[in-house]
């Protein structure tokens, strides 16, 4: 069963002209489908290589436009999986583009850390870069119905949204628990390059607890066994690999506001619940209030990535601990948003954010009207 992504009209827009297009995402959310699926609007033939593949590593590690010729051939598409395993892959989308206008480049890469690190430099100017994460609540809307997919909310916060688990929902947990061991750990420990892969894991489920909290680089060190300067090299890491995203903290007006501190997310729920070991449905849990943050903040993530948006959220907070859940500021519009689970919660903003930023709209976001935020 294939449901349409969002970004594949975007996708198809840029097809016909000489750039290439970088793919960017975890493992396993549906990049290598969604380029079969456009596989028509392809000219032929189409060539695909896949960076997993330890020949194909080697024969484009050295790259030169004679030897990418003879391996390209008559092809007139050429489609790279998992580009970022390929050294010098920039290099190589380069040689392509700059001397092949007729030969039209696909890569895509579950990993920032090394595809960036390999092509952002030589592709300036030559490329359009996507991002494609697990589905998102408005995607399976359009798949279904709103209806439909609210109802599917407290099911969503704690299996996720990775297209195995939506699909195969019978052995989510089994499935949940491959996906993270053999997929997404796995490459965090190869890019990293780390010897005790368990101390990572610690942090991963140091990080799970303290969702929507804000994070203490000292105190996650403690209870994963690494010094301070670890752990920020670690969380950048698990960013680069699209298993966790940050938000920083709003400060302009207060001498008492946080200025450094920062929360982090899962782009997924499922991922987050599988690494504390924790599928209860929602009735039987202490943690719905986490849940539903990461869960409307993950949503978030997903649509502002969809529209090009980024650095646009925070948190804001004092010292005195009052607190707003999500601001954004587009065009100098500040705009704040309190999440609760329950639609009868009682909610008080802090007077403190209400004056200090009078223009600011407030809304508070529960399971009843969660469309206002996340479509």
């Amino acid at each position: 069963m294939f449901i349409p992504r969002h970004i594949q009209v975007k996708v198809s827009k840029k097809i016909k002209d000489n750039k290439a297009i970088i793919l960017f995402g975890p493992r396993q959310v549906g990049k290598s489908t969604l380029l079969k699926n456009h596989a028509n609007q392809f000219q032929s033939p189409i060539l695909w290589w896949n960076g997993d593949d330890a020949d194909i590593r080697e024969l484009l590690a050295n790259p030169s436009s004679t030897k990418l010729k003879t391996l390209i051939g008559k092809a007139r598409t050429v489609i790279i999986d998992e580009a970022q395993r390929i050294q010098n892959i920039g290099i190589c989308i380069k040689i392509i583009v700059d001397n092949f206008p007729e030969v039209k480049v696909l890569a895509t890469g579950s990993s920032a850390f090394e595809l960036s690190n390999f092509i952002r430099e030589p592709l300036t100017g030559r490329k359009w870069e996507y991002f494609l994460f697990p589905f998102s609540f408005s995607e399976m809307v359009d798949h279904s119905n709103f209806l439909e997919e609210k109802r599917m909310v407290p099911v969503r916060m704690v299996y996720g949204y990775y297209p195995e688990i939506v699909i195969n929902h019978d052995d989510a947990e089994e499935r949940l628990k491959m996906i993270a061991d053999s997929y997404l750990f796995k490459d965090v420990f190869a890019l990293g390059n780390l010897r005790k892969p368990d101390q990572i894991i610690k942090l991963l489920q140091a990080l799970a607890y303290q969702v929507g909290n804000e994070i203490s680089f000292n105190e996650l060190g403690m209870l994963a066994g690494l010094d301070n300067e670890t752990v920020e090299k670690y969380i950048t890491l698990l960013e680069q690999t699209f298993i966790v995203f940050r938000v920083g903290s709003y400060s302009k007006n207060l001498r008492n506001e946080l200025k450094k501190a920062k929360k982090i997310y899962f782009v997924d729920n499922g991922i987050r619940n599988s690494l504390i070991g924790n599928f209860l449905p929602l009735e039987s849990r202490t943690d719905v209030g986490a849940l539903w943050e990461n869960f409307l903040m993950a949503e978030r993530f997903k649509k502002n990535a969809l529209e090009g948006k980024y650095n646009i959220g925070y948190f804001w907070r004092t010292h005195a601990q009052q607190e707003i859940d999500y601001l954004e500021e587009v065009n100098g519009k500040l705009s704040a948003w309190e999440f609760k689970w329950n639609p009868k919660a009682k909610v008080k903003i802090p007077s403190t954010f209400q004056n200090t930023y009078s223009d600011a709209s407030v809304q508070v976001v529960h399971f009843d009207n969660l469309d206002s935020f996340v479509l």
